[in-house]
């Protein structure tokens, strides 16, 4: 191919997009809207797989659960079976016997929608207040930002002393002023502040910052209610040895719960990794759609960008009669429409991804997450405008160097 050919194809077609300013403008709106589409919410997609992804991470991929229900989301449309409830004396039963290199710890739910004071400050209704013990926050991946944990003795008598989340310690207290020995009330119930736990940002729309953390012996006296339900969490030393964790777990809870040989489970252990992979599996179905949204709106512009081209070639039949009477060549022709078609396609395209872009990241912010940029779904825009220009395009360039040169001269 001729280099100098084809810049050439290349000045006339930019020439030709100029004259027709609002007919190529209009089929550049529409390529732009479809890629946008596309590239927003796949964007948004990629954002919150992200979020999922460094959420459940904190965890641990050594870390793994034992509950009552199965973890089960948006799946196949069934319900998440449930079992009975796991009971305090099976939770310590579990941590006294468990011997597997790991550590062991047990929770209990007490509230979610608390209001925790200190002098004339007030959290907002929407405090959870979790019961455990002084491994909790090594398998719930907390962090300690200042203070210390839960004593053996504060564990044994049930102590109301209290570990604050980093965002409900900073709305309640002042920058300058130390959090450690205050107190706080929950309930009516004075509870000293030992620790903070590093913020931990936002996932979803969501903080885990706005919480407390209680012994679990104070959580059965203070927020007692019928037949309350444990969580055991487990964390091996080494991720190597997660399936030997697991399986040792199963055998031994299953013995607590006086289960015989040929029965079958009666509680659920959930991996925080599996659990992050039934979130991002069931975004695959909005990928699917967005994809065809996408394709149907720019099936849509190449009919469009098909029409225009031929409407191009025969507004123009006289220039592509006297070209060819120069000695312009059929594929000089056909490859001069080929260009005008695809830079179309692509000034759509561009402006369609970097719309996308935005659209998405505005999303990503609002969700908390980092911006980023979807390198796969801009390269794979570009290639398909190049794939819509060509099979769009191909049809009225082959027609217009097809032209018979006199009968075109001749054209009114």
């Amino acid at each position: 191919m001729n280099p100098a050919v084809t810049f050439e194809n290349f000045k006339i077609s930019l020439g030709a997009i100029r004259s027709h300013k609002l007919r190529a403008l209009l089929t550049i709106l529409i390529i732009a809207f479809g890629i946008m589409a596309v590239v927003g919410i796949l964007t948004s997609i990629d954002s919150i797989k992200e979020s999922i992804t460094s959420s459940f991470s904190r965890l641990g991929a050594n870390s793994f659960s034992i509950r009552n229900r199965e973890m089960r989301v948006m799946g196949d449309g069934s319900q998440p079976q449930s079992f009975r409830r796991i009971t305090f004396e099976e939770a310590m039963e579990f941590q006294n016997n468990f011997t597997f290199p790991g550590r062991v710890s047990l929770s209990v739910w007490g509230t979610g929608s608390a209001v925790v004071r200190y002098r004339s400050e007030e959290s907002n209704p929407n405090i959870s207040v979790t019961g455990s013990d002084d491994n909790y926050l090594h398998t719930a991946g907390y962090e300690l930002e200042k203070g210390r944990n839960f004593s053996p003795w504060e564990l044994e008598t049930g102590a109301n002393v209290a570990i604050l989340g980093g965002g409900l310690a900073s709305s309640l207290f002042q920058a300058n002023e130390n959090p450690l020995g205050k107190f706080v009330t929950i309930r009516g119930v004075r509870y000293q502040v030992i620790g903070i736990m590093e913020e931990r940002g936002v996932s979803f729309g969501f903080t885990g910052d706005r919480n407390c953390i209680i012994p679990v012996i104070s959580a059965r006296k203070n927020f007692s209610r019928p037949n309350m339900n444990y969580t055991i969490n487990v964390s091996a030393q080494n991720i190597a040895d997660m399936e030997t964790a697991i399986s040792e777990t199963t055998g031994l809870f299953r013995n607590i719960r006086g289960l015989r040989p040929g029965e079958p489970n009666n509680f659920d252990i959930s991996r925080s990794d599996n659990i992050a992979q039934m979130l991002i599996d069931n975004i695959r179905m909005v990928t699917m759609a967005a994809t065809i949204i996408g394709i149907i709106t720019l099936m849509g512009a190449a009919i469009g960008l098909m029409n225009i081209m031929l409407v191009s070639v025969t507004e123009r039949t006289r220039e592509i009669g006297i070209r060819k009477a120069l000695g312009a060549k059929k594929s000089t022709i056909k490859q001069q429409f080929l260009a005008e078609a695809i830079i179309i396609c692509q000034i759509g395209g561009v402006t369609g991804i970097i719309l996308g872009m935005l659209a998405g990241n505005i999303i990503s912010y609002f969700i908390g997450n980092p911006f980023i940029v979807p390198w796969l779904w801009i390269i794979s825009g570009i290639l398909l405008c190049l794939g819509v220009g060509l099979v769009a395009g191909y049809y009225p360039a082959a027609k217009a160097s097809q032209l018979d040169p006199i009968e075109a001269l001749r054209y009114e």
